[in-house]
């Protein structure tokens, strides 16, 4: 029986961790023992890893990364692995000089300027695997690559690699550690190797896997919107943060609102930017125009009850929010980011919009007033071809069986 270890820098309610999710529950319990191990030790979704999935961490607390309360608590995780195992010593130029770095481009990034801090401080696992799969960008890469022993080594990577604000001096060059990287898509791909030019013989496409019968029995379950509102209901399903673009739809929607729209617009997810955001809209007078619902369990029964689905966002990998938007067969707004062609077809099964507030209300306006139209879009995109599980999987198991 094989031994694979998965790390995971948080199991919060992400595209990535459900993702991750869906992956555990499709591995052959029969041919392989798996394991988990979440750098932070902390994430909501936790209660919902398949129970043959043996937990490494100590200790773990099943709360959000970005309320409030988990954002205390992932600070002080970051303190104490800053202070054990000489950390702060070994690593006190690194984060100095990216701070430099960070600070002459306009822009620190907190979160990725710690993750080697986490990955360095973290728990030491003992025990060889046959696999280990880094499931995310920063600190599980960098984890797997230094602090785990395993006789093949893989890492995924969901993100436009440059505009998350990664970097190979970030990276102290950690994917050249790894056997084989899989990407979530085509435009991923091409973003990491423009970084790792030379990781192009081993960098290859995994799509995440969406379970399609639960999410459309999970649609049918109570909860939703709760509200009573009668008029069109706008979906947008994303974590509040910089690489969203909430700001883009907050200002679509006063145009909605001034040119008489009988419109709500509703932001399921939380983040960083949740008192920004609420800030703009009430100095816009939108507070009963565009809500942030923040975070569900169950997401789905929004999917199925909106009228449209509008995804803006700066980047975006193979998006699991509007792939589930499609099984659903939601009609399907999306910005035109990298990568956006792969998941709508423009004029087919969706629109593909420019990213500002004029175009995205002008796209929005088209639908309302074609019906038919969002209806047609709504079922082509559930007909859309969606990845065969098994085959993906494959993917990942042939490194270990080798």
């Amino acid at each position: 029986m094989g031994k694979i270890l998965f790390v995971i820098n948080t199991m919060g309610n992400g595209g990535a961790e459900r993702a991750l999710i869906e992956l555990l529950k499709h591995m052959e319990q029969e041919r392989h023992k798996v394991f988990l191990y979440v750098l932070t030790g902390q994430g909501e979704l936790a209660g919902e890893i398949p129970n043959n999935v043996v937990m490494l961490n100590k200790k773990y607390r099943a709360v959000s990364v970005l309320d409030e309360r988990g954002r205390q608590r992932l600070s002080g995780t970051v303190i104490r692995a800053l202070f054990s195992r000489g950390v702060f010593l070994h690593r006190a130029r690194y984060l100095a000089v990216q701070m430099l770095r960070m600070i002459g481009r306009g822009r620190i990034r907190k979160d990725k300027l710690f993750w080697k801090v986490l990955s360095d401080g973290g728990e030491r696992i003992r025990e060889e695997f046959d696999l280990a799969v880094a499931f995310l960008e920063g600190g599980s890469a960098y984890y797997v690559a230094a602090h785990v022993k395993a006789g093949k080594k893989v890492a995924f990577v969901h993100t436009d690699y440059s505009y998350a604000g990664y970097d190979r001096s970030l990276d102290e060059d950690c994917y050249l550690k790894f056997d084989h990287i899989f990407a979530a898509s085509e435009s991923i791909r091409g973003s990491f190797l423009g970084n790792y030019p030379e990781c192009a013989g081993k960098t290859t496409i995994f799509h995440n896997l969406l379970n399609q019968k639960s999410i459309l029995e999970r649609s049918l379950q109570p909860g939703g919107f709760s509200d009573g509102y009668e008029g069109v209901r706008i979906l947008t399903v994303a974590r509040l943060s910089a690489a969203k673009a909430h700001d883009v739809a907050i200002d679509a929607m006063k145009r909605l609102k001034a040119a008489g729209r009988e419109v709500r617009w509703y932001a399921l997810g939380e983040g960083e930017l949740r008192k920004k955001l609420e800030r703009r809209i009430h100095s816009l007078g939108l507070d009963e125009d565009f809500v942030l619902l923040g975070a569900a369990d169950n997401p789905f029964p929004y999917y199925a009850q909106c009228d449209l689905y509008v995804h803006p966002t700066h980047s975006e990998a193979r998006c699991i929010a509007v792939r589930e938007a499609q099984v659903l067969g939601c009609a399907i707004i999306v910005s035109d980011y990298e990568g956006s062609g792969e998941l709508v077809e423009d004029g087919v099964d969706g629109r593909i919009c420019r990213l500002d507030p004029k175009a995205l209300t002008e796209e929005i306006e088209e639908l309302l007033d074609h019906p038919e139209r969002a209806a047609a879009y709504g079922r082509a995109a559930q007909r859309r071809h969606q990845t065969d599980n098994q085959k993906e999987i494959k993917k990942l198991l042939e490194f270990m069986d080798e």
